[in-house]
């Protein structure tokens, strides 16, 4: 949003103060000032010239040869190729040695001829964007003023971040932004001049009925006839260029005008085609031209003003074309309304229109302000048109107001929450400054919110604070080192988990994290022949292909792996992420925290691809819980899922995740040529399980023996291999591990036995008795010793 200084000094004196100094402070107290521009500095030496004679250049169509009265000695020839050049015509002249918004004017030979100055566009000296002629001005001006004498050409207009300004409805227009330059420098605020409209109470009134009163909170209008002014005057339509807007024609500049001014959006109906009001709602579905020409389709749910049961504007949000205001137009019916915000916000979003009007209700804008924008709006008509006749009463219908917030707390207060002392007179007169009504009995204030501040804003005493201190400056507060106490708060255990898995996966094995959507991307699932699981959908998602939330992690995975695939020969990628497993009993998401890892590789076969990722999984959880992790082949359930190479990870007997290859159509769409697995973990589950507590073995002084064997296992799992020496009383035995796995012909493991003693060297005939119990313990299992 543009801000002009100019505008904002019509209602608190500025003089002698530095304008940038005071920009600088109004985004340290109350907004971000993203950039200050100095309007018309780059032009000089501009004044008023009236064209004496005007003779068509012999050589050119277009071109002009003029003499021109600059008011300071002869006249002075010019080169001009203005359509609109005339003989009589007053024009903004640059004088030889002048700037033109930072080009210099000197003598120049135009097609054969000696130009001596130049007739200037309102585009050209950057007060307008017109460039279609030069610029006429009024023929009872003296040639040789100052143009900027006569016109507001020389402003600082600085731009706020309107992100900063969503929760204070009171800052989108000039006059709020004035009370905080007020508040900042101790300095009035003016009020600003109205219309007394109480003398035209007799009148009839404009006929209003608001059908819809929970959306509609304020409607207020008035009539206006014979108005013969049709164009704005150059002060008005130059404040509005530099905030942003174009001059259109006197009544839909002066709506426009009062809305940057008050922060109050307006809208101006032409008599002809709307002289009665109703605001509802439609049971239907219908089109509507709006005034950018463009036909809108609305849903029931959006709330529309209607004449005589005719659609004539979207309320909040733009009007229609046929009832807008014409270069002809002499009779008006004015609104000032107020709309909840929350309905102008959806149904802005719905239409894909969103306006400054719109933006101005969404904030939730006081109720109080429809009244008097209008008496404003007709104090300016009437200045600019003074033949312009209010022909009703002012008509105002009321059905919804917010409630008055009072807030009550002490000093006591005010110093706890501050740390510093600010006078009690300092407190009465910044929020005094602010708009808000202050009473004090002791330590003890009250005080009475304004409306501008009560749309949920200033709500609770910690907003009082805020105000005060803000006013104060945050960069005046002394800084201190805090007394209080200093306690460490224990890490989550989830946390804690999360970044040693990551650590882990990258430094360990050289994954790369990524980050993803919490939700599914249907045209990337559909170009791998991923489902599209039914799920908890979202409710307002951008578009149909991003409204259901993902139940697992790994097709997220897939879909950056398809689109790195030409990364490296193999990579792994991982993610912690969100996924939505249905709803809980109370309805609301099941949400859980889950890791999800995928590994690809053109150099590896997909078995020792699963046996990697298999043994990344069991390194996670013996450093994080300290214990090992089972396997269990179970059914696929999702389509991408291998139909045989897919198990759960069981931990202490409780599923905690799966693993598995992909199926051999979704691993085709992504890379025909490469292996992909995938894995994902239930990180919430996985913690709350027990682990085991860390203990210390001392390593044996005296070489140990290894002794590895083979056993032909079938269809066995290693699982129930182990069972031979987990829980037997070996004491000799060290540890055991998986050597080698063979699928060749008939399914063999080789696992290594490791025998240690702290006392003594071993001997061979000191173990053989744990092997051979280990044989035969396995041999009555049917699983036999293989002896070649």
């Amino acid at each position: 949003m543009f801000l002009s200084m100019n505008w904002i000094r019509d209602y608190v004196d500025l003089d002698g103060l530095d304008l940038d100094a005071l920009i600088h402070r109004f985004t340290l107290t109350t907004a971000e000032v993203e950039d200050v521009y100095h309007m018309g500095e780059k032009t000089r030496g501009v004044v008023v010239g009236r064209i004496l004679t005007c003779l068509p250049h012999p050589g050119s169509k277009k071109l002009h040869l003029l003499t021109v009265d600059a008011g300071k000695g002869a006249p002075v020839d010019c080169v001009c190729g203005a359509p609109n050049a005339r003989e009589g015509l007053t024009v903004a002249f640059a004088t030889e040695g002048g700037c033109v918004n930072g080009k210099d004017i000197g003598e120049a030979t135009i097609a054969g001829y000696v130009s001596h100055g130049m007739c200037c566009s309102e585009a050209e000296l950057g007060v307008s964007a017109d460039a279609s002629g030069l610029w006429e001005l009024p023929d009872d001006l003296a040639p040789g003023t100052d143009i900027k004498d006569l016109f507001p050409i020389d402003d600082v207009v600085f731009e706020v971040d309107n992100k900063s300004l969503t929760n204070r409805p009171d800052l989108w227009g000039h006059y709020g932004i004035a009370r905080e330059f007020a508040a900042m420098t101790g300095r009035e605020l003016r009020p600003y001049k109205k219309a007394a409209l109480d003398k035209y109470a007799g009148l009839p009134g404009v006929e209003i009925d608001i059908i819809d009163t929970e959306h509609c909170y304020r409607y207020s209008s008035v009539k206006v006839d014979n108005v013969t002014v049709h164009e704005s005057p150059m002060w008005m339509r130059i404040r509005l260029y530099y905030c942003g807007m174009r001059g259109i024609n006197l009544l839909t500049d002066l709506t426009n005008y009062l809305q940057l001014e008050l922060g109050q959006p307006m809208h101006a109906f032409d008599r002809r085609r709307v002289d009665k009001i109703e605001v509802r709602r439609f049971p239907e579905p219908f089109e509507f031209q709006t005034l950018d020409d463009q036909a809108r389709r609305i849903d029931p749910d959006t709330l529309m003003i209607t004449s005589g049961g005719e659609p004539v504007a979207i309320a909040g949000i733009m009007g229609g074309l046929a009832s807008s205001i014409m270069d002809d137009t002499t009779e008006l019916l004015l609104e000032s309304a107020n709309f909840d915000g929350v309905s102008i916000r959806k149904s802005s979003t719905r239409l894909g229109l969103r306006t400054d009007s719109s933006m101005r209700y969404e904030k939730m804008l006081d109720p109080e302000l429809t009244v008097p924008a209008i008496e404003r709006f007709i104090y300016l008509l009437c200045e600019i048109d003074p033949g312009a006749k209010v022909v009703s009463s002012l008509s105002d219908s009321y059905p919804r107001r917010y409630p008055h917030v009072t807030l009550a707390f002490d000093r006591a207060y005010v110093d706890r929450y501050t740390g510093i002392a600010i006078s009690d007179e300092r407190i009465v007169g910044t929020l005094t400054a602010l708009g808000f009504e202050v009473s004090r009995e002791g330590d003890r204030f009250t005080v009475e919110v304004p409306s501008w501040r009560a749309t949920k804003d200033v709500t609770i005493k910690a907003d009082i604070i805020e105000e005060i201190t803000r006013v104060y400056g945050y960069d005046n507060f002394e800084i201190k080192t805090t007394r209080s106490p200093l306690i460490p708060r224990m890490e989550d255990p989830v946390h804690r988990a999360e970044r040693m898995i990551k650590d882990m996966l990258v430094m360990r094995y050289g994954l790369h994290e990524v980050q993803s959507y919490i939700w599914c991307d249907a045209k990337k699932f559909a170009a791998l022949g991923l489902d599209v699981e039914d799920n908890v959908r979202v409710i307002n998602a951008q578009t149909v292909d991003n409204s259901v939330l993902r139940n697992s992690m790994i097709p997220t995975l897939l879909c950056f792996d398809a689109e790195n695939k030409g990364f490296a020969p193999e990579y792994g990628i991982f993610e912690v992420g969100r996924v939505i497993k249905g709803r809980r009993e109370d309805g609301t998401a099941n949400e859980r925290k889950h890791l999800g890892v995928a590994l690809h590789s053109h150099l590896k076969s997909e078995k020792e691809l699963f046996f990697e990722l298999r043994d990344m999984i069991h390194a996670v959880a013996e450093s994080v819980k300290h214990v090992d992790v089972g396997f269990e082949n179970i059914a696929p359930e999702h389509n991408w899922q291998h139909p045989k190479n897919t198990a759960a990870i069981l931990l202490n007997g409780t599923r905690i995740g799966v693993i598995c290859a992909l199926h051999p159509t979704s691993a085709a769409a992504i890379d025909k040529k490469a292996a992909i697995v995938a894995c994902e973990i239930d990180l919430p589950l996985f913690t709350e399980l027990p682990g085991a507590s860390l203990t210390y073995s001392e390593p044996s002084r005296f070489p140990g023996i290894d002794v590895d064997l083979s056993f032909v296992v079938g269809d066995t799992r290693y699982s129930e291999l182990a069972k031979a020496w987990e829980g037997h009383d070996y004491p000799l035995l060290a540890r055991v591990s998986l050597v080698d796995v063979y699928d060749g012909g008939e399914r063999s493991v080789s696992v290594r036995l490791a025998f240690a003693s702290n006392e003594r060297t071993l001997t061979r005939a000191e173990i053989q008795p744990t092997v051979d119990g280990i044989i035969e313990e396995l041999a009555a299992r049917g699983i036999a010793l293989k002896t070649n």
